[in-house]
This record gives C-alpha cells, sequence and structure tokens, in this order.
C-alpha cells in the first residue's frame, strides 16, 4: 500500500500525540486517553493504525523500558484498534464506544496477566490479576468518562481532517 508524505507525517504526529498524552498523564494510575484514541484512530483513520500502533508500542518500551509488561502491550493496543476497526464499518453511538473503552479498562488487568501466566504459572498471573482490580475499576470509569466526553468532538475534528487530507 503505498503511502504519501502528509499520511506518514500525519501517523507520526498521531503516535507523538498518543505516547505523549499517555507520559504526560502517567501520575494518574490507569488514567489516559489510550483506548479513545486507538479506537478513534481505528474509525476515522483506519490506513494509519499499522503505522502508528508500533510506533506506539516502540516508544513505550524505549521510555518505560522493554520488561514483561511490554509484551503484552503487543496484543493488547492491536486487540482495541482490531475491534475500533470492526465496529467503524457501521456508524455507533456514543455509549457503544464508551462501553468499548469501559470493558477494555476492566480488562486490562486481565490481559496483562498473561505474560505472568505463562511465565510465573496460574498463581503468578492470578494473583498479578486479583491484585490489579482497583486499577482496572479506575481504568474502565476513566475511559468510560473521557470517551463519553470526547468522542463526539473527536469524531467532529476528524470529519474535518479526513476533508483536508482529501479522504472527506
Amino acid at each position: 500500500m503505498k503511502r504519501t508524505v502528509l499520511e506518514l507525517a500525519f501517523a507520526a504526529l498521531l503516535t507523538a500525540i498518543l505516547f505523549v498524552q499517555q507520559v504526560a498523564l502517567s501520575f494518574l494510575p490507569n488514567v489516559h486517553l489510550c483506548a479513545v484514541l486507538i479506537l478513534w484512530y481505528a474509525a476515522s483513520f483506519p490506513r494509519l493504525v499499522p503505522l502508528i500502533l508500533p510506533g506506539f508500542l516502540l516508544l513505550e518500551g524505549i521510555f518505560y523500558g522493554f520488561g514483561l509488561w511490554w509484551f503484552s502491550y503487543l496484543y493488547i493496543w492491536p486487540l482495541v484498534a482490531i475491534i475500533g476497526l470492526l465496529l467503524r464499518r457501521r456508524e455507533r453511538p456514543v455509549p457503544v464506544w464508551a462501553a468499548v473503552a469501559g470493558a477494555f479498562g476492566l480488562s486490562f488487568g486481565f490481559l496483562c496477566a498473561l505474560p505472568y501466566f505463562l511465565a510465573g504459572g496460574p498463581a503468578a498471573g492470578f494473583s498479578y490479576w486479583v491484585a490489579g482490580i482497583p486499577f482496572d475499576l479506575v481504568h474502565c470509569v476513566s475511559n468510560t468518562v473521557l470517551t463519553l466526553a470526547l468522542w463526539r468532538p473527536l469524531r467532529r475534528l476528524s470529519d474535518r481532517l479526513n476533508a483536508r487530507l482529501g479522504r472527506g
């Protein structure tokens, strides 16, 4: 698939926004815009998602270190993008997107525990998951609230951006 310079630059900008907001909000445990932005990218700029996610994953590893946790990101964030790509086929009401983001936040700890199940056995994976449930609850609520608040403005922005990029 041939890419234009404008598409590459725009994908780099979207990657930077995704990474910078996550770092900027890292002082708030599990409160960030990653799920909302990845769902929005998938719904609004599907051709750019294969460029954005690898860049984001690489930046996360470079900035925070390539620990065991990082391997879960290799399937967690693409899973969010795939769900967004599947849902974008039809226009969905905002609460659907918020429910997806909330469900993702609630399941995040379980999804992150999978490498610990493999590396340390069932006890390690289960204890990792259970210990993180309070954070998953915060993640669920914050993802839901942020999606409810930001989805419409983001979609209006993507409509304008796609029109400027010649895709509207």
